[in-house]
């Protein structure tokens, strides 16, 4: 939901390709978390006995930006307010104190039929994560501050995709820790690279090998810890179309020749399928 309104409604990047104002994108906000909670409904009423049902959700990957005790206090703080226009309010079935505050008179308009419907239980949470918000304790009544990466910070070939394993640790344990989650899974994980044919036909996409193992790391971390973390998806199989950067940009582990549709397993691929047959790190 995040992708959709807040890159389409508000930064206009993404189709609508909108930029409405604070109040209109809160709005269109509150309709998308509607629309999830009374999807969930029609699910429950309709589908059979023991389906599972949740959302999958590109939330802010609050992490302390030291392992100490009051950085990570400020990081689980941070983890609902960050949220609180998305996952926090389906978690909780209500906004918080702090998120209507910020707006004021911008805040959504909703009833209590909504957030009923917002707040219908769901079975697990699903979790896009390709980076880290960093998160520092603070003196503010909020309790905690967002740390703004440096313009030297590294990312990806997505000036967007700065790299943060440490996200993918401190995400879902922090999010089990809140909410009480007892089911997880990592729906998209992944990174950008330039990838180019060499003559010899391979794709060695080191760059990419270093982001996954490097994540991978982390999810291993908090697995081991008991973060229950059912599953994870790499990002992606192969090179496809990503939103409006169209082409431009590579995310797949298999090298894709747009014109003869040929694929080509990349470093990336091998590497994964060590992973995928040692059932641990390679």
């Amino acid at each position: 939901m995040k992708s959709f309104v807040d890159i389409g409604y508000r930064d206009g990047r993404h189709a609508p390709g909108l930029k409405l104002s604070v109040a209109k994108v809160n709005q269109v906000r509150h309709h998308a978390v509607l629309a999830h909670g009374l999807g969930v409904q029609a699910i429950r009423a309709n589908a059979k006995p023991g389906v599972k049902v949740g959302l999958a959700e590109n939330a802010e990957a609050c992490t302390p930006v030291i392992e100490t005790a009051e950085h990570i206090a400020a990081a689980r703080k941070a983890m609902r307010e960050e949220n609180a226009g998305y996952l926090t309010v389906v978690m909780e079935g209500k906004y918080t104190d702090a998120y209507l505050a910020h707006h004021g008179a911008n805040a959504p308009k909703f009833t209590a039929a909504d957030m009923k419907a917002i707040g219908s239980p769901i079975d697990f949470v699903g979790l896009n994560n390709y980076t880290a918000t960093w998160v520092r304790a603070d003196s503010s009544p909020a309790g905690y501050a967002v740390v703004h990466d440096p313009a030297s910070y590294p990312h990806m070939m997505s000036s967007w995709l700065h790299v943060g394993p440490q996200g993918l640790y401190w995400a879902p344990k922090l999010f089990a820790e809140v909410w009480g989650v007892k089911e997880i899974y990592i729906t998209e994980n992944g990174a950008s690279s330039t990838d180019v044919l060499t003559p010899d036909g391979h794709v060695y996409d080191t760059d990419r090998v270093m982001y996954l193992r490097n994540y991978l790391t982390q999810l291993h971390r908090g697995v081991s810890e008991g973060v229950p973390v059912k599953g994870y998806f790499c990002w992606s199989f192969m090179d496809n179309y990503e939103w409006a950067d169209g082409y431009a940009y590579r995310f797949g582990i298999h090298y894709v020749d747009f014109k003869t549709q040929k694929r080509t397993p990349k470093l990336s691929a091998h590497f994964y399928k060590e992973v995928l047959t040692r059932n641990g790190l390679a």
